[in-house]
């Protein structure tokens, strides 16, 4: 059997993620307040001043979530997975478990990119339901609306579009005309995964090289490519995630690949998990 670990990224975030987590684990928890300037229990449990579905907020609350929920399945299974993978926020929780980078260095890195990515503004995004990608493209080809890029290939019924907010409004006239079954346009203030990330792609490749990263102990599944992380690849991957597509299928098909493989998600929610189920 292969264990296999996924984590989730943004839009998995949810008032009471982290429960009993945060008393489990006090001396992260402390660690993570002075970095973030506040309480993460109280941002996660109460959020009292409306941020958790602020990008800036969500990332780091979801990855102190997602590692503070491997930290507490580890401690209780004495187990590591034998692959590992994350979508998008959630591949940062990925190298975190293999070791490239520790607990407080992860959540500076996630702090930044949160930070910078808040910062494009003027963009959308939408899930395409019932599509297959090949015909989503010829869709935005034909119809002139190669402005649109593919930020998210989740499973074979679910793609997700990234432009500027103007044209996501415009075509999902379009795409009901040719007959997708759902367009569901995203509450994002950006459009991340896409071309129009490339000013916050460069901001954060030059925080990154603050940092030394470590070769990664256990395989994992870079969003980018999707396939293993080679040790001279950590930044690019990094900074490439930002503005290409999460290659979430390839990923799974990859994974799915390997001697009996089992999945199980790490972190809030089952988004992964219903994804993974729709791959073949």
């Amino acid at each position: 059997m292969t264990k296999i670990y996924v984590f989730p990224g943004q839009g998995s975030q949810s008032p009471g993620m982290g429960g009993e987590l945060f008393d489990q684990f006090p001396e992260l928890v402390k660690q993570a307040d002075e970095v973030l300037g506040c309480s993460i229990k109280s941002l996660c449990l109460d959020d009292p001043e409306n941020r958790l579905n602020q990008t800036d907020y969500t990332q780091p609350a979801l990855y102190i979530v997602n590692a503070l929920t491997y930290l507490s399945k580890t401690e209780e299974t004495d187990l590591r997975p034998d692959f590992v993978a994350g979508h998008s926020l959630g591949e940062y929780n990925a190298l975190f478990a293999a070791g490239v980078f520790d607990f407080l260095t992860g959540l500076r890195i996630v702090q930044k990119r949160g930070q910078t990515m808040v910062k494009v503004t003027g963009g959308g995004m939408a899930a395409v339901i019932g599509m297959q990608p090949d015909k989503i493209k010829q869709v935005l080809k034909d119809s002139s609306f190669e402005t649109i890029d593919i930020a998210n290939l989740n499973s074979p019924k679910q793609t997700v579009i990234s432009g500027r907010k103007e044209d996501i409004d415009a075509v999902k006239a379009v795409f009901e005309e040719a007959g997708v079954r759902l367009f569901i346009p995203l509450k994002v203030s950006g459009a991340f995964h896409s071309r129009y990330m490339q000013d916050a792609r460069n901001e954060f490749a030059d925080f990154l090289k603050n940092f030394e990263f470590q070769p990664a102990e256990i395989p994992v599944i870079a969003n980018y490519t999707a396939a293993p992380y080679q040790n001279d690849e950590t930044m690019n991957n990094m900074v490439r995630q930002i503005s290409n597509p999460v290659r979430w299928v390839e990923s799974i098909q990859y994974l799915k690949l390997q001697p009996e493989p089992e999945f199980e998600e790490i972190g809030p929610g089952n988004v992964l998990t219903k994804l993974i189920a729709q791959i073949t």
